[in-house]
């Protein structure tokens, strides 16, 4: 304690009473007297309000890829860590970059719409953050009006990713008692619903926030929680023009094709939002109050980057390949010289050793980079198809998942399952595995047909191997129906999720926890 006031790490001095208060937590204004700076604590506080040590490991792994995001359109992370609060013991939190401004509700709420070429020209800059947060599969899942904040140079700082931080592995996007997770005025149908979200969940959000700046009222409200999520559901978006004239028809196609109640029939990607509403960002005023005239730094430093060239070098950047391993396809298998053999097998031990001790200290960055480092080595002087070289290449596959870096995960997982095929058979428990992780990566970027098409073929081949009724082929159509739901294609998840139900019940008894957490889906179909 600093004159009456909390410290945690035994560094950050926090304002007596927090800036604001959600689900997950409390987010403090503070002091960090090593570096003589202010900056924002946010407190996590457990689902159940007791101690979980499983959360508090999975909170700082998460937090950790939120870190590498490094995107000026975040507050930057400068720290995380476990503080032992003497109310509710050890307690994660975070430490941010302090943002000064005006969140997006007070702004609408002082001047009720915004000109077009405000309310897009901030559009776009939340879909540039989106684009590099769904490129590492983070979703933000609470893309809100108080999750935006106007900071006086006219950029926007997109807050708040708590939600993101906890997602649910298995793709239901659920916590553990079964609620859903968000704000009902902000949600998509898919995430009222339970099922599994893509980026596309986040764009519409993002569609029904630039609905609000531009109309000044919100898209679906209600007296209950549950009324929002019905009409969220099932009632179409009006246009903006029946209230606002003024917009531009084709702003006013695209909000509404965001707004589109089936994922599949929103645009894939927030670049393809963002390229969208600049043509409409333009002849941005001082913004009274929030945004001020004359010269500034960050205006200046971003008019430059502006001019920078829209493209891309064909070139791979040095260490960006996909492939760990350029497998069998690309190049013929040879013999490896048995010295080099014995030496090459010692460095891959204790390569794997080390990045298993990187990996459970949830220093995955540094895992990956040397069990790439180890892999490389490898294929040059192994067969790709040694049994050791096979296993230190799932074991990248896997870091690289862990580390939420799924474009680079996905490629990986697909080779390896090709290659274990070939050494061991198709039907091999690892090509099974990596299958369905080629396709789960796939989903969490939200290619969620893809995803579908691997795991319906998948579950054909898992059943042939293990039986119906094994946990395996069970657990498989659980994430099929809920990424069915997730996709808009409610009749299909129906079918899915209550065949399953009716074999849960009959296996394992209308009580099991399983069956419950099925019934909890179908019964949010009902919405």
């Amino acid at each position: 304690m600093t004159a009456g006031r909390t410290v945690v790490g035994d560094r950050y001095e926090l304002d007596p009473l927090p800036l604001g208060r959600g689900g997950m937590g409390e987010v403090y204004g503070g002091y960090d007297q090593k570096l003589d700076r202010r900056i924002a604590v946010k407190l996590i506080r457990f689902p159940y309000g007791q101690p979980d040590e499983a959360l508090v490991k999975r909170f700082v792994h998460e937090a950790r890829i939120m870190a590498k995001l490094e995107h000026p359109g975040m507050p930057a992370i400068h720290d995380v860590d476990v503080y032992d609060d003497p109310r509710v013991g050890p307690r994660p939190f975070m430490v941010m970059q302090f943002v000064e401004g005006a969140t997006l509700d007070h702004v609408l709420g002082e001047q009720e719409t915004l000109p077009v070429g405000w309310a897009t020209g901030i559009a776009a800059q939340v879909a540039a953050v989106l684009s590099a947060a769904h490129a590492r599969g983070v979703l933000h899942r609470d893309l809100k009006p108080s999750n935006l904040m106007i900071c006086p140079e006219g950029t926007v700082k997109v807050l708040d990713f708590g939600l993101a931080m906890f997602h649910d592995p298995e793709l239901s996007r659920l916590t553990r008692t079964g609620t859903v997770m968000g704000t009902p005025s902000y949600m998509s149908p898919e995430q009222a619903q339970g099922a599994a979200v893509g980026p596309q969940s986040d764009l519409y959000s993002l569609g029904l926030v630039l609905h609000e700046m531009l109309t000044g009222e919100r898209v679906f409200d209600g007296a209950t929680e549950y009324r929002i999520l019905e009409r969220q559901v099932h009632e179409p978006a009006p246009p903006v023009r029946d209230g606002r004239p003024d917009v531009p028809r084709e702003l006013d196609r695209l909000v509404l094709r965001l707004l589109v109640k089936r994922a599949e029939g929103r645009p894939a990607r927030a670049e393809e939002v963002h390229r969208a509403l600049l043509p409409f960002a333009t002849g941005l005023r001082p913004l009274l109050g929030v945004v001020g005239p004359g010269p500034s730094p960050v205006r200046m430093y971003a008019e430059a980057v502006g001019r920078v060239l829209d493209g891309a070098d064909p070139r791979p950047a040095p260490g960006s390949s996909l492939r760990p391993d350029p497998g069998p396809s690309s190049q013929p298998a040879r013999q490896a010289d048995p010295d080099d053999a014995v030496f090459d097998r010692d460095t891959l031990s204790r390569a794997r050793g080390e990045a298993e001790a990187l990996a459970g200290a949830s220093r995955y960055g540094q895992a990956v980079e040397v069990l790439d480092a180890a892999v490389s080595s490898a294929g040059r002087s192994l067969d790709p198809l040694d049994e050791e070289v096979l296993a230190l290449r799932l074991r990248l596959a896997e870091a690289l998942f862990e580390g939420g870096d799924y474009r680079r995960a996905a490629p990986a997982f697909g080779e390896l399952h090709r290659d274990l095929a070939r050494r061991y058979g198709p039907h091999d428990e690892r090509a099974l595995h990596c299958r369905r992780q080629e396709a789960t990566c796939q989903a969490l970027m939200g290619e969620t047909g893809g995803a579908l098409e691997r795991l319906r073929r998948l579950l054909i081949d898992v059943q042939v191997v293990y039986g119906r009724t094994d946990a395996r082929p069970l657990e498989l159509r659980r994430q099929i129906g809920l990424l069915e739901l997730g996709a808009g294609d409610t009749d299909r998840a129906h079918r899915t999720l209550s065949a399953l139900l009716e074999d849960l019940v009959e296996l394992r008894g209308p009580e099991h926890p399983d069956a419950v957490k099925v019934r909890e889906s179908l019964g949010r179909l009902a919405l």
